[in-house]
């Protein structure tokens, strides 16, 4: 039997509603990156890079027998000249998109209404994981800041030294002039598994901060200052310590976006899409470490 008018209605509100509630899950890495409008598929920007002198700091160019700049001058001297250089870039938005089947009219009024469900939701998550992959590639691309941990990896007891790899990171980064205060260590639960055990039991209340007690009920949030955010899509081996608000954005062109395709007699699809890019204008904001685990 066909729906009536208004079982229609009721029916589609609600499959709009749980497509466009579930746009958050499977999110993590890309839930961290600031996200600005697009205005264009292809976005055209530029980085700036530094003069002769510091790589955080313009100079003047040096010549024979100068030792120094020469913006520390005499007298009625003429000012030196010094500049910026700027690299062009340009990047196209990355369009994901999916589809569920076709969904029988007559699956949709006997089955399970959670399988429709389900569908639905893992239909958003397939599309919001391939976000947070291209998020991933984008900051480790080659040019940010990078080591193999100390020693072994963390799950070495004799040589690891995570707390020494997490200043190493900072280490890198402050060294570029940017601020250390919002870092993000993003790894595995793997990682994560052999950091707390290294923590607590290897270490335990030899760890700053902890001088008192051991680290309580196995939680560490933050280690010197650094977010730990654990996810399954971030393959093992790699931790990528990065500044979320220094070294990455989004640039949004379409946001996530969930339609229902109605075949009147038939049946119902659901299609899921968005559109946009990573954009890594800091890479020295990124510190990737390599070698984790033996």
């Amino acid at each position: 039997m066909a729906d009536t008018a208004g079982q229609a209605e009721i029916r589609g509100i609600d499959i709009q509603k749980l497509a466009d509630g579930f746009a958050d899950v499977g999110v993590i890495l890309s839930s961290y990156i600031p996200t600005i409008a697009a205005s264009a598929r292809e976005m055209r920007w530029y980085s700036k890079t530094s003069g002769a002198g510091s790589s955080n700091f313009l100079s003047s160019p040096t010549t024979t027998g100068v030792t120094t700049d020469m913006i520390e001058t005499a007298s009625k001297a003429m000012p030196v000249v010094i500049e910026n250089s700027y690299t062009r870039n340009t990047s196209y938005v990355k369009k994901f998109f999916a589809s569920s089947p076709l969904i029988s009219i007559e699956d949709l009024k006997d089955c399970d209404p959670d399988v429709w469900g389900d569908l639905i939701r893992d239909t958003v998550r397939a599309v919001n994981k391939k976000k947070d992959a291209r998020a991933l590639t984008v900051l480790d691309a080659a040019g940010c800041g990078t080591a193999a941990a100390t020693g072994n990896g963390w799950n070495v007891d004799a040589d690891a030294d995570p707390v020494l790899d997490f200043l190493a990171a900072i280490e890198s980064i402050e060294s570029y002039g940017y601020n250390a205060g919002d870092l993000i260590a993003y790894m595995n639960p793997a990682e994560k598994k052999w950091l707390l055990r290294w923590l607590i039991t290897v270490k335990g209340s030899s760890i700053p901060g902890f001088s008192s007690s051991k680290v309580e009920n196995g939680e560490v949030m933050t280690l010197l200052g650094v977010k730990i955010v654990s996810d399954p899509l971030r393959p093992t081996d790699t931790v990528t310590i990065f500044s979320p608000s220094q070294a990455v954005k989004y640039k949004e062109f379409v946001p996530l976006t969930t339609a229902v395709i109605d075949e009147p007699g038939v049946g119902k699809t659901v299609r899921v899409w968005l559109e946009g890019e990573f954009i890594r204008m800091n890479p020295l904001a990124v510190f990737k470490l390599t070698d984790t685990i033996n």
